[in-house]
């Protein structure tokens, strides 16, 4: 009994970690890759790539395009990761490539807009399926937009909660919702294949005069979204030489998978043109197995809302971990909680500023539409720093040559070029599409004054830092 509480007090007593550890294995980081990239995208964009493609064919080669896009990027990304195996991800590579005013934008941006964005949008989409799940329940107040911001909300300060409580809660939801989700996937798929079609698919072609394969691409990409997380906690991950490029590789590699079948197994089913009802997935296991298939669909779909959101947060937090730690200005950000073994600062911080955008939004904006409408006008500047991070490997392959690149890019100059070409190409789509929805408003939009005001007060504020640094 005396061995027993002095071995309680010891542990007690053990000095806490001031700093990341390494205890990612390959199984955690690809499921925060995979449990990121497959949120509610693949249900929600699927439709739309379906109604914009001719034939079968194209729709399986819209999907390979952009998973060979993807393994692009993933392998600029393990020479960035591998050779600077540190949290902060692209503000580390933006850094060491442009200096520190590049890279604190970069995070200002993503604190601000890009990321509370991403996780308001999943929050929203998480909301709509739990109110088709609760309306009929006490949990639901019987009003709509209420339920969507309590819905939406809740969920955020339950994740945060989750992620300040330690690495090894944050990773362990992580794992359980990826396979969750996963499973879910390959039943759909099982369904699909092994159950016989209560309609015959239409034609596997169709008329070209309504499709548009390059749209069809931009949409494929944005489900692909999501991959490159993983390296914003590049210092968590166990043996990052290997295990980064095996996760990104396998990562990548199962997603695209998942992706390709599920859509086969529905076209089977469905054909063309019933994949592009905006509800396929519910309706198809509707057919089946009634309501209950359908509420089953709504509670899947929650179920990946809340891997992307977990795995966002997760991740997104070691961005402004890892500047705090750099820039006095806000050091009080680069606290790693030794208590909990978590970035407690920077999640909670974090948190607020998405439970903030989700209430506004909710409230103000008209929700997720509101949503919608906020990623489309920060997806410019979303896409310009990856373009700059493109780049960085060639800049720090100039600037940094004896630099060790334990895995350095495959195909040196064409892979990275190609990834190059692809944010090009997607930032183009963004600047015409924010260009369209600004055509459609009277005057400024709120969410274009929004993006601009960040925008401004992020490079003042680079100015002040950099400022405070030099005194």
């Amino acid at each position: 009994m005396a061995r027993k509480v002095a071995q309680s007090n010891m542990s007690a007593n053990a000095p806490q970690p001031s700093a990341p550890r390494r205890q990612l294995t390959l199984f955690d980081s690809v499921c925060i890759i995979a449990g990121i990239v497959i949120g509610a995208g693949i249900y929600e964009t699927t439709p739309a790539i379906a109604g914009n493609v001719t034939s079968l064919t194209q729709l399986m080669w819209v999907w390979v395009l952009g998973g060979l896009i993807s393994l692009a990027g993933a392998l600029c990304y393990v020479e960035l990761a591998t050779a600077a195996p540190e949290e902060g991800g692209d503000y580390v590579y933006l850094t060491r490539a442009y200096g520190r005013h590049v890279g604190f934008l970069f995070a200002w941006a993503e604190f601000w807009i890009v990321r509370p964005g991403s996780v308001g949008m999943m929050a929203f989409v998480f909301a709509r399926f739990a109110h088709e799940l609760l309306q009929a329940t006490p949990l639901s107040t019987g009003h709509k937009g209420s339920d969507f911001v309590i819905y939406a909300a809740s969920t955020i300060i339950v994740i945060t909660i989750v992620n300040v409580l330690g690495v090894r809660t944050g990773k362990a939801t992580q794992n359980l919702l990826t396979v969750l989700k996963v499973t879910g996937l390959a039943l759909i798929f099982a369904v699909a294949v092994f159950t016989p079609s209560a309609t015959v698919p239409a034609a596997e072609t169709r008329d070209a005069l309504h499709s548009d394969f390059r749209l069809a691409l931009i949409l494929a990409l944005f489900t692909y979204g999501g991959w490159n997380d993983l390296c914003f906690v590049a210092a968590e991950v166990k043996d990052p030489e290997r295990n980064i490029l095996r996760s990104l590789g396998l990562g990548v590699g199962l997603i695209v998978v998942i992706y390709l079948l599920f859509n086969l197994a529905l076209a089977r089913a469905t054909g063309l043109d019933g994949m592009s009802n905006s509800t396929v997935v519910s309706d198809f296991i509707g057919t089946r197995f009634g309501d209950i298939g359908r509420r089953a669909i709504s509670l899947l779909i929650c179920l990946s809302c809340l891997g992307a959101i977990n795995g966002t947060l997760f991740a997104g937090s070691r961005i402004y971990y890892a500047v705090g730690t750099e820039h006095r200005f806000i050091a009080w950000l680069g606290k790693w909680n030794g208590k909990f073994d978590s970035p407690a600062r920077a999640l909670i911080l974090q948190g607020a500023t998405a439970f903030f955008w989700v209430v506004a939004f909710g409230l103000l904006a008209g929700g997720e539409e509101g949503f919608l409408r906020l990623l489309a006008f920060t997806s410019p500047v979303f896409w310009t720093f990856a373009i700059l991070v493109s780049l960085s490997v060639f800049v720090l392959r100039y600037r940094q040559p004896d630099l060790p690149r334990p895995h350095k890019v495959v195909l040196f100059p064409i892979t990275p070029i190609v990834f190059f070409l692809s944010c090009v190409f997607m930032l183009h789509a963004a600047f015409t599409y924010a260009q369209f929805l600004q055509s459609q408003s009277e005057g400024m939009s709120p969410e274009a004054i929004a993006t601009g005001c960040v925008l401004i007060a992020g490079t003042a504020v680079t100015f002040l830092e950099a400022r405070t640094s030099a005194s």
